[in-house]
């Protein structure tokens, strides 16, 4: 059961998909994530490959690795985690609906009332 791989390395997805999970709050903060090995027998994964995409959250503050015990959710992991969320979200959608806002000519207004239309 490899985590869907959508043309990025594995070790990515999985990173993701765990970071998904602490936004969720599936892994609440100061809560253990899976290990190394876990991941591995879990997904049917190389350890490297697990272990690689626990070193990402790590190496992000995300993950804090506790000698002998474990690999925990860090303090300020999910709010990295959604300040990253955000700029990303901002960098790949936001700026080109403004871009082609300004091209239609459509007013700050407009894109709100155009959100306020599709939100729930």
């Amino acid at each position: 059961m490899t985590p869907r791989h959508d043309g990025r390395p594995i070790f990515m997805v999985l990173a993701d998909q765990i970071a998904d999970d602490i936004l969720q709050g599936n892994y609440p903060v100061d809560s253990a994530v899976p290990s190394t090995n876990e991941l591995a027998a879990f997904y049917r994964i190389n350890p490297a490959t697990a272990g690689k995409a626990l070193g990402r959250l790590v190496d992000q503050g995300v993950l804090v690795r506790r000698r002998g015990i474990g690999t925990f959710v860090a303090a300020n992991g999910p709010e990295i985690l959604r300040e990253e969320r955000r700029t990303a979200f901002a960098e790949d959608f936001i700026r080109p609906a403004v871009a082609e806002a300004q091209r239609l000519g459509l007013s700050l207004d407009d894109m709100v009332a155009l959100i306020r239309k599709d939100m729930p």
